[in-house]
Order: structure tokens, then C-alpha cells, then sequence
């Protein structure tokens, strides 16, 4: 992106676009010089409304009934990472030794040497922690997600093995067990598709679900857009699976987890004992079964809860959830098989995805005959939040908030009068239309309707604007007895009441469009 002052094609004065970006922020107009110190560490011409990429409302209040099979009330994941062999080390080509998650306090990388005593723990967890889990699970019949780094199955034969032979769902864990955060885009693309070809060369499937672990901000975009898989985890924000749209590619995810994880007894601060695992997972089942409804994802490693002592608690948790039952133990390849017979995505246009006419056509009408107010909000900074009716209802009040009196007296000047003369000439918009036939204002008698042109021309005698209220949420009794109510009020007082009653009315019609 070119500095301010390199305009390419196409591209906005600087000061004008970071107006429009700090609003979101609370800047008065004209303090651009404020908004650049603050929003921007060097200046950049911004090219297009704000667009926020993160998603912070996910199911929100309408997440859905997960219907998981035989009543259950919690699907747990139990997910066996199998890392060992594909990890950093100098064998495999990589700068230096492996640091991350071993019983090692404080270990580091040794750049361009093998360090031995990782590489001896990792081997451990291949060759007795591997078994010792393959045991517990097997015995217990287990259904188990691997999440499998191709060369490390392509170096443990034996092991993927065992995995198949169990019928375990087995997806892949990246080409190496490796940080990607400063890989470029395409290298990462063509580790991804390597990843696939050699985990199916190995186990003699193409994986069906993937995680990188060690991701970078491209990895699930570049997964989704293989279209390859049937679930992807790189994320940890929900306790249920949900759709992303990406391109034209619907793609379930189904996050993961790494606080239900034995990870944790290689952080600080993390487990200590096997106990301490054990007891947060059963508190976390029992949560999650009083709530109902809910996904279970646990994270394990061989060379960490393959320990002995670690095991004990994961064993503990087991017999509880056998004791207490209510729990669907699942591979992820099932869950997702669920959740998209299930709950099936249904696409809708997106407000935060629409180019400035669209948004307008589709929301202009949402403040009665006041398109300015959607054409304001179209340059907030808006995102997956402003999707829902309550998001986008927020993004459009405060335009109506900010603006000035004399604009929002527009706004309150463009209602109809409650079973006015417009409405008896059918001259209603198809919104006031619809809102008073629910309140049987289109059904009056004609001494009612009588009363009601007599308030309404009171009303705007004294106040100067017509009687608004959102008709919806009352009955024709309620709105006769607020019209009297409210006509003795001072004007100031009436007209802040006008306006929220505005807002509401947009709430209300957002809520016809939007989830």
C-alpha cells in the first residue's frame, strides 16, 4: 500500500479516508492529525471504508440446538497430536533443535545442533507413551482424532499403523511440526499441499480435517480454500463448530483447545500433577453437561500425558464421565458429519460485505425516509458484528445519534401520522404499512379513527413533529393511552422520546431482515 502522498488509481485522500476510520474511535471531524497518531505507527492511505476482519459474535445468542446423538449432553474430542519425528531438528533440514512442549524448564532453541536430550523426550513419546495411550483407548473403545504431522507419520510406520488398525480418524497436522507465523504465503501453500500428498501416500487416505497448531494469520484461509477438508481447527473461539464463508467455499470448523490441553504441563502456569488435569477436565464435563449442548475438545500429546503419572488424571476423567454419563465421545470427522446434516449452512447477504449502493437500497428505508443514515454508517468500521440485526441496529443509531437536530427532526418529521391521512390514502411505506395493520390501525372504527386524527393534529400543534411510537410492541388500547400520556409532555422531553421510539422501530425492522 502506498504512504499518503503516493496516490495510486483509484485511491482517497488520506486525511478524508482516516476521518472515517476514527469516527469509530470517538474523534470529532477535523481531528485527523489526532486519528493518524493514534490509529496509524506510519501513514498510510486508507483506500475504502473500514472493514473489521475479526469475528467477535460467532452463535452469540442463537447458538443452535446441537441435537448430538442419543441425547447426549456434551461431544468430547479426545485428540492425540502426533508430532514426534516432525518436529524442529537439524536432521530434518530445519536451523536448530525443537524447544516447544517437553519436560525440558526454559528450553531454547540450539541453533545449527542436535540437542539430545529433546530429541531422546520426543522419542520417548513415540516409543512408550504412543502404546501406553493406544492401550487405554483401544480397550475402552475410543473413537480418537490424530492430528498427525506428515513426515512425523512418514517416520513411524508402525505407529500409523496401529492408528488405522484402531480406525482412528487421522487428519493432518502440517508438513512439519513447525512455527509459521513468518512464512510466506505461498511457501506455506505449498507446504499445505505437500502435507496432503504425503499423508495420503502414508496412511492411504487423503486427511479429512486439518490443524497447523503453529499457524500463521493465512493458515485457514489457505486451508478452506483447498477445499479438501471437511473440518479445519486453527481456532479456539467458540465451544461449538460453526461455518466460515471463504470465497465461495462453505467450510466447517471446529475449534480447538489449549487450556483442556496436557500442553499445559510444559507451561507456566500449568498443570503440576496428574490430578490437576484430571480435576479440570471433570470440572469442565460437568459444566458443559449442566449447560447442555456443547463440545468437549481435550488436546494430548504422547510424550507428555504418555507419562505415568500424567495419565492418571486423563484415566480419572474417563471413569468419571462413565460414572456420571450424558458424554458422546467423537472424532472430529463425526462431529462434523453431524453438525452438517444437522445444521447445514444458509448463506445471506452480509452488510458488512456490501459495496455502498447495495447497503443503502437494502437499509436506507430502516429510518423512514432517511438514506443518509445508512450512507453514514456504511463508512464505520464494520465487520462480522454488524451482521446481525442488533449489530447493525447499533452501526445505524449512532449515525442517527451524532447527527444534528435539525437532522434528527427530519427523521421524526418524516413519520406518518398514526392512521393518518397518508395511511387512508394508502400512501404508507411498506414498512409503516406493515406496522400498523399489526396494531389494527388499518381496522379502525370511525369514531376511533376520529380520535386518533384529533391527537395527532394536537400533537404536532404542540410539538412540531408527528406522535411516533413502535407500534408493534403495543396494542391499539396501549397507543391511545401513551398518545395521551405523552401529549402533556414538554417538548424536549417528548422529543428525546420520539427518538428512541425511532430506534426502536429500526430495531424492530432490522429484525425482519437479519438473524
Amino acid at each position: 500500500m502506498p504512504r499518503s502522498g503516493q496516490m495510486g488509481k483509484g485511491e482517497k485522500v488520506f486525511s478524508e479516508n482516516i476521518e472515517n476510520a476514527a469516527r469509530f474511535f470517538g474523534y470529532r471531524e477535523g481531528n485527523a492529525a489526532s486519528a493518524v497518531n493514534t490509529l496509524c505507527k506510519d501513514q498510510y492511505t486508507v483506500t475504502t471504508a473500514p472493514r473489521y476482519p475479526r469475528n467477535m459474535i460467532g452463535h452469540g445468542p442463537r447458538a443452535p440446538q446441537a441435537a448430538w446423538p442419543d441425547g447426549a449432553r456434551v461431544a468430547i474430542s479426545l485428540v492425540l497430536n502426533y508430532e514426534e519425528g516432525g518436529e524442529n531438528c537439524v536432521l530434518h533440514g530445519d536451523a536448530g533443535s525443537e524447544a516447544f512442549l517437553s519436560d525440558i524448564p526454559g528450553a531454547a532453541p540450539w541453533p545449527g545442533q542436535r540437542h539430545w536430550n529433546m530429541e531422546s523426550i520426543y522419542e520417548y513419546g513415540a516409543r512408550a507413551g504412543f502404546w501406553r495411550l493406544h492401550r487405554l483407548f483401544t480397550e475402552r473403545a475410543l473413537p480418537i482424532t490424530i492430528y498427525g504431522v506428515a513426515t512425523a507419520l512418514a517416520r513411524n510406520p508402525e505407529q500409523t499403523t496401529a492408528m488405522i488398525g484402531a480406525g482412528w480418524d487421522i487428519a493432518s497436522h502440517g508438513l512439519k511440526w513447525v512455527e509459521h507465523k513468518d512464512m510466506p504465503e505461498a511457501e506455506e501453500a505449498a507446504h499445505i499441499q505437500d502435507a496432503i500428498r504425503l499423508h495420503t501416500e502414508v496412511t492411504g487416505s487423503p486427511p479429512r480435517g486439518w490443524y497447523t497448531g503453529r499457524c500463521s494469520e493465512n493458515t485457514v484461509r489457505l486451508t478452506a480454500e483447498t477445499g479438501q477438508f471437511d473440518w479445519i481447527s486453527d481456532t479456539y473461539d467458540d465451544d461449538l463448530p460453526y461455518w466460515l464463508e471463504v470465497g465461495a467455499r462453505d467450510q466447517l470448523v471446529i475449534p480447538y483447545t489449549l487450556e483442556a490441553n496436557d500442553m499445559r504441563f510444559a507451561t507456566s502456569p500449568g498443570w503440576v500433577t496428574g490430578q490437576d488435569f484430571g480435576q479440570y477436565l471433570i470440572d469442565t464435563f460437568d459444566v458443559l453437561h449442566a449447560e447442555g449442548g456443547k463440545m468437549f475438545s481435550i488436546g494430548l500429546h504422547c510424550r507428555l500425558i504418555g507419562r505415568p503419572g500424567k495419565l492418571a488424571g486423563l484415566i480419572r476423567f474417563l471413569d468419571h464421565v462413565a460414572a456420571i454419563g450424558g458424554g458422546w465421545f467423537a472424532t472430529r470427522s463425526q462431529i462434523a458429519e453431524h453438525w452438517a446434516a444437522h445444521h447445514p449452512h444458509h448463506r445471506y447477504a452480509r452488510p458488512s460485505q456490501m459495496d455502498r449502493d447495495s447497503f443503502v437500497a437494502a437499509y436506507g428505508s430502516i429510518f423512514e425516509h432517511s438514506p443518509w443514515i445508512a450512507d453514514r454508517a456504511f463508512d464505520l468500521e464494520l465487520g462480522a458484528a454488524h451482521d446481525t440485526a442488533n449489530g447493525l441496529h447499533n452501526a445505524l443509531a449512532r449515525m442517527f445519534r451524532s447527527a444534528t437536530q435539525a437532522e434528527r427532526l427530519g427523521v421524526l418529521t418524516a413519520h406518518p401520522d398514526l392512521a393518518g391521512k397518508l395511511a387512508a390514502a394508502k400512501r404508507l411505506t411498506a414498512e409503516s404499512t406493515l406496522e400498523q395493520s399489526a396494531a389494527g390501525l388499518d381496522a379502525l372504527t370511525d369514531a376511533e379513527r376520529e380520535t386518533f386524527q384529533r391527537l395527532n393534529g394536537d400533537y404536532v400543534a404542540k410539538h412540531g413533529f408527528p406522535f411516533i411510537i413502535a407500534v408493534r410492541d403495543n396494542t391499539k388500547d396501549a397507543i391511545l393511552a401513551a398518545f395521551h400520556t405523552r401529549i402533556a409532555n414538554d417538548t424536549d422531553t417528548e422529543f428525546a422520546t420520539a427518538c428512541k421510539q425511532v430506534e426502536r422501530i429500526a430495531q424492530i425492522r432490522l429484525m425482519d431482515l437479519l438473524p
